[in-house]
Formats: C-alpha cells, sequence, structure tokens
C-alpha cells in the first residue's frame, strides 16, 4: 500500500473516529437538570407522586415526554374529551396488547365517567377493525375499489 494511501486511510479513519465521538458525546450529554427536576417536580404534583417506571426513563426525554402526555392525554383542553381519549387509548391497548396500558386505561375511563358499556363497546369495535383489516389485507381487497363501494367522494 502507498504512503498516501495509508495516510488517506488513516486519516478516514481519524475522521469516523471522531465523528462517533461527537455523536458519542450528543447522544450521553446530561439532560439539562433544571428541565428534569422541573418536569419531576410537575409529575409530583400532577399525580401525586413520580410512579418508579418513570426513573426508567431517559432523563433526557423525561421532560419532553411528560409534556406531551400532559397536553394531549392527561388535558382537559383539547379536541378530545377524557373519557374518550381513555376509551380511544383503551381499544389501541387491547390489540397490542398491552397489560399495563389495559388497565391503566380502564381506571381513566372509569374516572372519566365511561360505563362498563361503554368500556366493552370500545374492546369490541376495536377488534372489529382488527378483524376487518385482517380480512382486506389478507385478501388483499383493492383499495381504490374499496373507496369507490364505500363511497368515496
Amino acid at each position: 500500500m502507498s504512503v498516501s494511501r495509508i495516510v488517506r486511510s488513516c486519516l478516514r479513519s481519524a475522521s469516523l473516529l471522531a465523528a462517533a465521538g461527537m455523536l458519542t458525546a450528543l447522544l450521553s450529554a446530561p439532560a439539562n437538570a433544571d428541565d428534569y427536576d422541573a418536569a419531576i417536580k410537575d409529575i409530583q404534583s400532577t399525580m401525586g407522586g413520580v410512579p418508579s417506571f418513570l426513573t426508567k426513563f431517559p432523563k433526557a426525554g423525561l421532560p419532553g415526554a411528560w409534556a406531551e402526555v400532559k397536553a394531549i392525554e392527561l388535558s382537559d383542553k383539547t379536541a378530545l374529551p377524557p373519557k374518550v381519549k381513555s376509551l380511544i387509548s383503551l381499544a389501541v391497548a387491547a390489540q397490542i396488547p398491552c397489560s399495563y396500558c389495559i388497565w391503566s386505561d380502564t381506571q381513566d375511563a372509569k374516572r372519566a365517567g365511561a360505563t362498563d358499556e361503554e368500556i366493552q363497546e370500545a374492546v369490541a369495535v376495536s377488534a372489529l377493525t382488527r378483524h376487518w383489516s385482517t380480512i382486506f389485507n389478507g385478501m388483499q381487497v383493492d383499495f381504490e375499489t374499496f373507496k369507490k363501494e364505500m363511497g368515496a367522494q
């Protein structure tokens, strides 16, 4: 191998190592402690405690994740009322399936005023959606034909 090829190879390796080092530094950069502490305090205030599973979430991501949950799922100032959001979440959780979410979403739905009948219907609708999705996809139903037959405008 010529000297110039060795030098280019070393430079390329050094560049890759430098890039890898920068990426590692960026990915392992500590979270803004003030943002993290503020999120923990807000969780404590909102929920009456900090569930232990949140301590397993990356510190850098917790403030953003909490802000998203609080702004969408927990807020009553969104387009969907809390009961509807809980029923949607329960229906999705039943399909994933996620026993943690099923339990929690059922509790949330009941606290938001959902009846047992509404909970049962939400889960049944999710089952119907899964059923028909299996039929449409498995039988390769033509999507354009489907839209026409179902009244596409």
